[in-house]
């Protein structure tokens, strides 16, 4: 291999990481430019060493490797907060420039060049469609969420509580399931736990009840969770 083919090697992968990593700082994004650019440069590297070594057959047990191996860079940056999963999208960006960095490693720089474009594709346009999908899940009412409410307060005030509650939710896309409350030990609260259950998401619409709730003088805390449970038809 010449020098000169050994820097196109390296230098395609820079330039193409940059560009995938480019539109996802641009979306500020958890991994972006040089992320990208030295995920390219690396996978790049790995698979150049395969066909530096002599004697070395299959180059591409080396680009394997990386395919594997980078799923715990992508695993760096997914996240959760709360319901929400962030980072899946980042995480497979940083799979495929690994693949885009193999490929020019390799020297099938048309194959990377293709493939950086279908993934700046893959999150542009069909970045709304996305959404759409989105917006559709959470009105769907194939979607059933399941909501729970716990509250901790003095024991005079469990009354008065249950009673805002329910004058809250009425007017709201909520159906009751369940009101319990038990004593909390050793102190004058007690906690009471309320379920609701809703067609599609309404996370808004809980957490204002929540905070509602907390702003009550007799209240010490207020927690809110949600399960899903997707019904077929």
């Amino acid at each position: 291999m010449t020098p000169l083919e050994l820097g196109s090697r390296i230098a395609i992968p820079v330039v193409l990481g940059a560009l995938i990593g480019f539109e996802r700082q641009w979306h500020r994004r958890l991994a972006g430019l040089r992320t990208n650019a030295l995920v390219a440069t690396g996978s790049a590297g790995f698979v150049v060493i395969g066909t530096l070594m002599t004697g070395e057959s299959s180059p591409t047990r080396i680009a394997a490797q990386v395919a594997s191996g980078i799923g715990f860079l992508g695993a760096g940056v997914i996240l959760r907060e709360g319901l929400s999963v962030r980072g899946l999208n980042t995480a497979a960006t940083l799979w495929c420039s690994a693949a885009v960095g193999s490929l020019a490693g390799l020297g099938f720089n048309l194959a990377a060049v293709v493939t950086t474009a279908a993934v700046i594709f893959t999150n542009l346009g069909l970045r709304p469609l996305g959404r759409f999908l989105d917006r559709r899940q959470a009105t769907s009412s194939e979607l059933e969420v399941e909501y729970r409410i716990e509250v901790i307060c003095r024991d005079r005030d469990e009354t008065h509580l249950r009673a805002l509650l329910l004058q809250t939710v009425v007017h709201e896309p909520l159906l009751v399931r369940r009101v319990r409350s038990e004593d909390v030990p050793e102190t004058d609260k007690v906690r009471l736990e309320f379920s609701f259950s809703s067609e599609g998401r309404v996370h808004r619409t809980v957490e204002q009840v929540a905070s509602r709730l907390g702003i009550e003088p007799g209240v010490t805390s207020v927690t809110w969770e949600a399960t899903e449970e997707r019904t077929d038809y």
